[in-house]
Parts: C-alpha cells; structure tokens; sequence
C-alpha cells in the first residue's frame, strides 16, 4: 500500500486538519500522521527527521506527503533532506517563511493562547482564518456556536507558532525533484494567494489548484479539499 504521511498545520494535530482526507483516503493509502513537536526549540530538519522515523514505524519505505499551512514547508524541506523517500508532494494554503503580516498574527495568537484567552483566540483565528464569503454565509450565531464547541488548541500550539515564526525554505523550492500540488486557498486572510502562487511558481513543474476557502479548507470546504487531493495522488499510483 503506497504511504501517505500526513503533516498538519500549527495550533492544531493530524485529526483535525486531516480527518475528513483520512477517511476518504484510508483505505487506498497508508497514512502516517506527522504530529508537530509539543517542546519548543526543534529545528526543521530535526521536526522532519522525525516525520521518517514515523514512516519507517508504519512501514512506509517511501511516501507523497500532504503539508497544510506549517506543514507545507515541513513537506518541502523533508522532500529536500530525504529524496529518496518523497513520491510526491501536495502543499496547502503554504508559505516558505513568514512576511510581517504573518508574524504579527503568530505573536497575537500566542498571546492568547498563553494568557488562557481562548475564547477570544477562537474569534481571532476565525477572523485571521476563514474566507470572507464563508463568514457572509455564516449566521454570527452559528459560528460563535461552532467556535464554543471546538476542541482546546492542543498543549504544543507555542512550539508550532516558534516554528513557524523561523522557518525558511526559501531555497529549497528549486531543488524539489518531486511531482508536487500546489492547493492555493484563494480568500486566504493569512498567507495571501500571490504569495501562494508565487511558491508554486518557484516549484519546477508544480500544479496549481485553486479552492475558493480561506486558511482553512478543512472546515470550510473539506470535500472539495478531498477531491483535489485524491485526484492529484490516485493519477500517480493508477
């Protein structure tokens, strides 16, 4: 069964950023999460090599690997760091570093996080998330419902933000050997399109995908998501 390694975004785990691909995928691929340290300090090639060392657990010998958010440049620099062992590569809603806009939203999220606001960490992640259109459609009422159920950001979220303020793999992009999806989320207030395209155009031979959601496809359109993903990953395994 071909290998799947799954790397989720910051402020969150595989389950919630990759539930509904799972079960869409889980029976055709093997799928590894790729859980995100919960200490702070881990640098990008220690983060990855422990994402091999997960696939190597599964008994995955080689892999695609799906990168959302954080996750996308933790993909990109483990198919870098270990050629031999990324098939492919399906990078959503990515960025190869930070701009100012990101690192601004990253230190107000972490503020929160650690004062133990998270009711207002809920409304600030919707507002730095979720594509304007799915707010329009949204009732207020419904979302501060949806917000007030959902999980507690999990123990790691101020390692992941740490993370994501370093990391850079601005130089990696070129080197990348794979045949690689780029997922651009086109009402993205985080990490904006031009600078998702951009990426891509910086990947030899890159696809280009574009979802109509914000920074998060997984609640706003996860079966569209899906479909873009299955469609790119089952094309190379038929």
């Amino acid at each position: 069964m071909t290998g799947l390694l799954l790397v989720h975004g910051g402020g969150g785990d595989t389950e919630r950023h990759f539930g509904a691909l799972t079960r869409r995928l889980g029976g055709r691929f093997r799928c590894v999460r790729g859980e995100l340290p919960e200490r702070g300090g881990a640098g990008a090639d220690e983060v990855v090599d422990g994402f091999v060392a997960a696939a190597d657990a599964a008994g995955a010998g080689t892999f695609a690997v799906c990168g959302y958010s954080l996750g996308a440049p933790l993909a990109v620099r483990l198919a870098v760091r270990h050629p031999r062992r990324v098939t492919a590569l399906v990078l959503t809603a990515p960025f190869a570093r930070p701009d100012h806009r990101m690192l601004l939203g990253l230190s107000l999220w972490r503020g929160l996080y650690e004062s133990g606001r998270h009711r207002l960490l809920g409304e600030h992640l919707a507002l730095a998330g979720l594509g304007a259109s799915f707010l329009d459609r949204t009732p207020p009422a419904l979302l501060r419902a949806a917000l007030a159920l959902a999980p507690a950001p999990p123990a790691g979220t101020p390692a992941h933000l740490e993370l994501a303020e370093r990391i850079d793999v601005r130089e990696d992009l070129g080197r990348l050997a794979v045949p690689a999806l780029v997922v651009v989320t086109t009402e993205d207030p985080l990490v904006s399109p031009a600078r998702q395209r951009a990426l891509a155009a910086a990947v030899p031979g890159a696809r280009t995908a574009e979802l109509a959601t914000g920074h998060l496809p997984f609640w706003e359109d996860p079966e569209g998501w899906a479909d873009l993903v299955e469609d790119f990953l089952t094309a190379g395994v038929r």
